[in-house]
């Protein structure tokens, strides 16, 4: 192989993250295209691509070693335009068209989310942060933001109309969506949760049963995907103030953070005991 070749080669890979990225626009754009069709099976399958795309391209140019500062600026656009823009489209198109406040509340959403993404870039150049804030994201990304913002749509492709796709219910559930976006709340990063050696059986399982249910039963999945993201801010935020407490674990392997963890859970039973009886720990002084 000569090195021309190579070099060719070399770039034709680097340029792989940054089509991704594209590839996703069009996803996007195109899925605001099927909503305007009365397809909104399509325009949802198209957003979860985008999505998909979107987990990927970063992935593949860290591998590559083809980080770029353009690659992460069309990185941004499509995650403006694929989980802000598209979304809001295809639900005030399906849902809300008929609405005064629908466009308001879609508006809302948008905006939300270009802020949001506005946000995570600022945050990147901060060295100040502690090292453990790596492990979250700062309210709720915008992938998430846009699949729970779909929720109502995916209820209706299952079920048909009911109060979840009435007006004041699609309305009000934007807006927590959106306030979600841009809340302060640390959400934890899928990459920075540890699986136990001893579970990746169960997880592989667990995985080959999701990509069933995205082929035989894709709303319900998307339905409680949404539910279960919402259940793990709490952990999340739990997570986030104990590191916060003891930055010091960050270091530590998981299993070791674990073993951390139950070690102060058993000293605190100990140290209440003793506050009742109004007893100090040894060594301590009034």
């Amino acid at each position: 192989m000569t090195t021309r070749t190579r070099t060719r080669r070399t770039v034709n890979l680097r340029i792989l993250p940054s089509s991704m990225s594209v590839l996703a626009i069009c996803a996007g754009l195109t899925s605001i295209r099927f909503a305007l069709e009365a397809q909104p099976h399509v325009a949802m399958a198209l957003i979860a691509a985008a999505a998909i795309l979107d987990g990927l391209d970063g992935r593949v140019a860290r591998i590559l070693d083809a980080e770029s500062r353009m690659g992460e600026e069309i990185d941004s656009l499509a995650d403006a335009v694929n989980f802000g823009v598209a979304p809001a489209v295809v639900v005030y198109v399906t849902l809300l068209a008929a609405s005064p406040a629908g466009w308001v509340l879609v508006l809302l959403y948008a905006v939300c989310i270009v802020l949001r993404l506005a946000r995570f870039n600022a945050l990147l150049d901060d060295a100040t942060l502690p090292a453990y804030t790596r492990e979250f994201f700062v309210g709720m990304p915008a992938p998430a933001g846009a699949i729970a913002t779909l929720g109502p749509l995916a209820a209706k492709l299952e079920f048909g109309d009911g109060w979840w796709t009435t007006p004041w219910f699609v309305c009000a559930w934007i807006a927590g969506c959106s306030v979600l976006v841009v809340s302060r709340l640390p959400m934890k990063k899928m990459h920075a949760v540890s699986v136990p050696p001893n579970l990746a059986a169960v997880l592989l399982a667990a995985l080959a049963i999701v990509a069933a249910a995205a082929f035989l039963f894709p709303y319900i999945l998307v339905m409680v995907a949404i539910v279960a993201y919402l259940c793990h801010i709490p952990f999340s935020v739990r997570s986030h103030r104990w590191l916060a407490d003891h930055p010091e674990a960050w270091d530590h392997e998981p299993k070791q953070r674990r073993a951390v963890r139950r070690a102060i859970r058993r000293a605190q039973p100990n140290r209440r005991s003793m506050a009742r009886l109004g007893l100090r720990k040894p060594g301590r002084t009034p």
